[in-house]
């Protein structure tokens, strides 16, 4: 089961590389439950630009969850 980082306090236990946009500490993807939901987030709420990053981040820590085009 995964954390909760709605929770101030686990989310600053995080490294910066537990996210996919870490300058921006967006879209934390420290298990592959958090890489799936940032996938969906930031294809409802993210940029182009954005939703290129998410994806390549977590395709790059998680190969399971690469898109087939």
């Amino acid at each position: 089961m995964s954390k909760d980082l709605s929770n101030s306090k686990n989310r600053d236990k995080l490294k910066k590389s537990s996210f996919a946009l870490p300058e921006e500490e967006k879209y934390p993807i420290p298990d592959i439950e958090h890489a799936r939901n940032a996938l969906a987030r930031v294809a409802q709420h993210g940029s182009e630009a954005e939703q290129k990053k998410v994806r390549t981040a977590v395709e790059k820590k998680y190969p399971s969850l690469k898109k087939d085009d």
